[in-house]
């Protein structure tokens, strides 16, 4: 396979962009939010309030000597970007590094009263409460007396629109069959289910914590009672990141949720403490996961893990951001192409919110932009089941630098 002419990183430096709003405006309101949800004291405040004039008007700032991180962040970039505007660095690296200091700021790793506090709990548990979660996983009840397809179908939909809140087993469809779903602008789910057929791995990066972490739990779990894999690793944050991303916190918190529901979702609760007990399910916390660096550059030991896999399944748009490179792809680059370099067999579950997409036909691409310019990229109104099936080839491919 030829490679594929490397397109330009995404920056925030352009003003009105998608990027340069999560810089110049999200960022800041997340330190508000933070801010307001717990009581810290002095020092947390004033390390807020810098971090805020930091990120807004100032340059990056390197990390305390004594970090624990210290090593892995020098081999990430730091001393390259160090002194230089948040918004003239590759956005990817940008976004990850102010959760970073988000955590300095407010004594996440300590020594201190405020130590191994996870800033977004009071968000992630507010939507794992809510009464549509509820509603979601009643629904689960109604999955029983379908045909096995359509139930593995609802599940993977409800994977793959979790973090929209919109899980995929509220099926409208006919009740045989499994239905289309719409605002896919690329499915290849009948690849997926190709290479889930018995025994071997299934490794899922996931992403969101609550409402998107639960359905993929119930997707884990039925690939394992069924069968379709033997084995399972959940891959989640080692802290937590991007507000509202999975850590192993995250992952009991789901299973206690499941667990205390009452008919099928209970039962899903059951089976996934069995399958952690005796080692079927696996949750893995890797620094890499947390890094600011695309796939590509994977350590030997998860590029190993990932070549051993039957599939790898990578949720959501940070991840996709990750696996294809967080760059300015033409939307009709062949998925296949860019995800070269991962070692394994992988699929992309992903909902639509930033500005990165390939593996579109040129006549899907026309249509959305015909229908909506560029805001079907960002608006988590659209989403993507993306395979490539065979395993990487010597490492071919786009291999995509800082």
């Amino acid at each position: 396979m030829a490679d594929t002419p490397p397109a330009p990183v995404i920056l925030g430096d352009e003003p009105g962009s998608f990027p340069h709003s999560v810089l110049a405006e999200r960022h800041p309101a997340i330190i508000r939010q933070v801010r307001d949800a717990f009581p810290y004291g002095p020092e947390q405040h004033r390390a807020l309030d810098a971090l805020l004039d930091s990120c807004t008007g100032g340059v990056i700032e390197p990390l305390p000597d004594d970090a624990h991180d210290l090593g892995h962040w020098a081999r990430w970039g730091l001393p390259e970007y160090t002194g230089r505007s948040w918004f003239d660095v590759p956005w990817l690296w940008s976004e990850s590094y102010f959760y970073r200091r988000l955590l300095d700021a407010v004594g996440y790793f300590g020594p201190g009263t405020w130590q191994g506090i996870d800033p977004f709990r009071p968000f992630k548990q507010a939507e794992l409460d809510a009464p549509e979660t509820d509603e979601e996983l009643a629904a689960l009840d109604r999955l029983a007396d379908r045909p096995a397809e359509a139930g593995l179908r609802a599940l993977l939909l409800g994977s793959l629109w979790g973090n929209r809140a919109d899980l995929g087993f509220r099926l409208s469809g006919p009740r045989d069959s499994p239905a289309a779903a719409p605002g896919l602008v690329a499915d290849d789910s009948e690849a997926l289910w190709a290479l889930l057929t018995g025994p071997g791995t299934l490794c899922l990066i996931a992403d969101n914590a609550g409402r998107e972490l639960v359905p993929d739990l119930l997707l884990v779990a039925r690939l394992l009672d069924e069968g379709r894999v033997e084995r399972a690793v959940l891959h989640v944050k080692p802290y937590p990141y991007y507000v509202s991303d999975a850590t192993p916190a995250d992952v009991v918190d789901a299973v206690r949720r499941l667990t205390a529901a009452k008919g099928a979702a209970a039962a899903y609760g059951r089976s996934l403490r069995s399958a952690m007990a005796d080692g079927r399910l696996v949750v893995r916390a890797h620094p890499f996961s947390a890094a600011p660096l695309p796939f590509a550059d994977l350590p030997d030991d998860l590029r190993e893990e990932f070549a051993a896999a039957t599939l790898t399944i990578v949720k959501g748009d940070l991840n996709y951001r990750r696996l294809v490179g967080d760059r300015l792809w033409p939307p009709t680059t062949p998925f296949a192409d860019v995800t070269a370099s991962f070692p394994g067999p992988v699929a992309a579950l992903r909902t639509l919110k930033s500005d990165v997409i390939t593996g579109l036909d040129a006549r899907t691409e026309a249509a959305l932009v015909a229908a909506e310019e560029q805001r079907w990229r960002t608006g988590g109104t659209h989403a993507l089941i993306q395979v490539r099936g065979e395993r990487a080839a010597g490492g071919a491919g786009v291999r995509a630098a800082r």
